[in-house]
C-alpha cells in the first residue's frame, strides 16, 4: 500500500532499536566519566569515548555527540565570576617578562604560578597553584585562609621537590606574594630564574589563568563550601583527578601526569571553537 516491502519495515524497526541501544550505552559511558570529571567538555569526552565505544562496535562523530548531549541537557556552559587576588602596587622589586617570546619544548622548563579564590560560606580562602607550562601538570598547590606569602611559598616548595636538576624559569604576576623576600630567596637558592608579567594583562600568564578556570568550571571548585576542611579535601581530589585522568588538548590529549614524563614532542590540539547557539567548551 505504501510502496515499502514488509522486509524493509522490519529492517527499519531493527535499526531504530539498535540506535536506541547504542545511545543508551553512550549515555551511561558519559555518566561514568562525568562522575570523576563533572564538567568536562564534549570534545574531550569524544576523545575519551572513542576507544570504549569501539569495543561495542559503535561509531559516532563529534557533531552527533554534541547533538545527543544537547538533547539530553548535558552540555556544559561556562560560568564566570571574578575576585581580585593580586596586589601589584607595591615598592618591592619587579622582574621582567622572560617568557614572552620563549619556546617551551620540555617539562620543567617554565613554571607558571597564580592565586585564585575559593568561596567558603560568606568568606574566601585562597588557592596557590604552580603549574608546569609544557605538560600543564599542577606541581604544587596550597589552600590558605588568607593572602599572605605562606600559601605561594608552600606551593613552591612542593614543586621544587619534583624539580630535579632542571633549569627552570618561574613566571608569575607582580603580586606582593611573589615579590616578597621570602619567596624570591627560595627561587634564588634553588637556581630558578624569575620572570613576571609587565602589563598586568591576564594573557601574559594565560596558562596559569587557564588552569584556574579548569579547576573552577570543570571540577566545580567555584561552588560555595561549608567549611575550610571540606574545601581542602575537595581540592585535593580535584587536582589529583586533573593530573591523572583528564585529557588535555594542549598535550595531544595526554593527561598532564603522562605528558610531564614523556620525552616525545607534544603536539597541540587546542584551538578556538565557535558554534552558533552553543557556548560550550
Amino acid at each position: 500500500m505504501f510502496g515499502k516491502t514488509r522486509q524493509a519495515w522490519y529492517y527499519k524497526q531493527q535499526q531504530d532499536q539498535s540506535k536506541s541501544q547504542e545511545y543508551f550505552i553512550i549515555y551511561h559511558m558519559v555518566e561514568m566519566i562525568r562522575n570523576d570529571l563533572p564538567r568536562i567538555g564534549t570534545r574531550k569526552l569524544y576523545h575519551m569515548l572513542k576507544q570504549q565505544l569501539a569495543a561495542y562496535n559503535i561509531t559516532i562523530c563529534r557533531d552527533k555527540l554534541f547533538d545527543l548531549l544537547r538533547e539530553w541537557g548535558l552540555l556544559i556552559k561556562k560560568r564566570r565570576r571574578a575576585t581580585l587576588t593580586t596586589h601589584s602596587h607595591h615598592w618591592l622589586r619587579k622582574y621582567p617578562n622572560l617568557i614572552a617570546q620563549k619556546q617551551i619544548y620540555k617539562s620543567n622548563q617554565v613554571w607558571v604560578s597564580d592565586i585564585t579564590y575559593i568561596q567558603i560560606k560568606r568568606d574566601f580562602a585562597y588557592l596557590s597553584l604552580l603549574t608546569d607550562a609544557y605538560s600543564r601538570k599542577i606541581l604544587g598547590y596550597y589552600l590558605s585562609e588568607n593572602l599572605s606569602r605562606e600559601g605561594p611559598i608552600k606551593a613552591l616548595k612542593m614543586a621544587i621537590k619534583q624539580k630535579g636538576k632542571s633549569y627552570v624559569t618561574h613566571h608569575s604576576d607582580r603580586g606582593i606574594q611573589y615579590c616578597c623576600k621570602g619567596y624570591i630567596d627560595i627561587l634564588h637558592e634553588s637556581f630558578i630564574r624569575i620572570s613576571m608579567t609587565e602589563k598586568g594583562s591576564p594573557y601574559e600568564n594565560a596558562i596559569a589563568e587557564r588552569v584556574n578556570g579548569i579547576l573552577k568550571h570543570e571540577f566545580a571548585c567555584n561552588q560555595t563550601f561549608t567549611s575550610f576542611n571540606k574545601a581542602k579535601n575537595f581540592i585535593d581530589k580535584a587536582i589529583k583527578t586533573y593530573n591523572t585522568i583528564r585529557p588535555h588538548m594542549s598535550c595531544s590529549y595526554l593527561t598532564p601526569d603522562i605528558a610531564h614524563k614523556t620525552e616525545e614532542i607534544i603536539t597541540r590540539k587546542w584551538k578556538n571553537y565557535y558554534k552558533e547557539n552553543v557556548k560550550e567548551y
